[in-house]
């Protein structure tokens, strides 16, 4: 099926997130927010590096605190930009030779499961881009700068987009190469593909694969995680509790 590459960008400011630490390095159920989205990934025999890019000024405290991680996980750190995109670009720029896909995956979405990563990857390799979606239920108002609704979007073919989104090694890297061109107003990276004019393909996602923005989410993902049958004979990739990473 190939080989890809996981980048993990960890590098925000988690302004919303109001809570000493920053949200991809909170506790969530014994480990932090990053690791639990790492795991996910790095026994798959399909990928073949993970890299996380985490803030500048987060660097030293990163590597203090998880560095026994990182090397049991073979993890590699990239150093974060200004924007996510300078971010996304600066790790693209580390993808080994080898790998033939790209996969993009909030590193505060710790709720994924292996059945999505499993259906997202095929679904990526057959087709040469994928990204997890949720379908839109609600009824969707469009409203003016008052707040006055000016009608109602029919919701038949809306998407709510998660991640991961996985794209061919040169697509994104040609996407990233030439996003000056397409402007400002990206939200995510398969709309940058999507610009080029290659095909963009939606795997149906999870409702409880959140991305963690504020603390209220993180008392939900700790919900989501352990509502969740644990398999017997199994535990964490890594032999190294929180306690041990500091």
């Amino acid at each position: 099926m190939g080989k890809f590459s996981v980048i993990l960008p960890a590098a925000g400011q988690s302004t919303r997130f109001k809570n000493r630490e920053k949200k991809p390095f909170a506790n969530l159920d014994g480990r932090a927010v990053w690791l639990r989205s790492a795991e996910l990934f790095v026994t798959r025999n399909d990928v073949c590096q993970c890299i996380v890019v985490v803030a500048k000024e987060d660097q030293e405290m990163f590597r203090r605190r998880y560095g026994a991680n990182l090397a049991f996980m073979n993890v590699q750190i990239c150093e974060g930009g200004r924007e996510r995109h300078d971010s996304i670009a600066g790790a693209l720029a580390i993808v080994r030779e080898e790998a033939e896909f790209v996969a993009i995956h909030d590193a505060v979405r710790p709720c994924l499961t292996t059945e999505l990563v499993d259906a997202l990857f095929a679904e990526a390799a057959a087709r040469g881009a994928a990204l997890l979606a949720m379908p839109v239920v609600d009824t969707i108002k469009k409203t003016n700068a008052q707040q006055k609704v000016e009608s109602t979007v029919p919701r038949q073919g809306l998407w709510m987009a998660q991640t991961p989104q996985v794209f061919r090694k040169e697509w994104i890297k040609d996407a990233y190469a030439q996003r000056g061109k397409v402007g400002k107003d990206i939200t995510d990276d398969a709309q940058l593909v999507e610009a080029l004019g290659h095909p963009v393909y939606v795997v149906e996602g999870a409702a409880t694969n959140i991305k963690i923005t504020t603390k209220g989410d993180l008392a939900l993902a700790d919900a989501i995680l352990k509502s969740r049958p644990k398999p017997k004979g199994t535990g964490p990739v890594h032999p190294f509790g929180d306690e041990a990473q500091w």
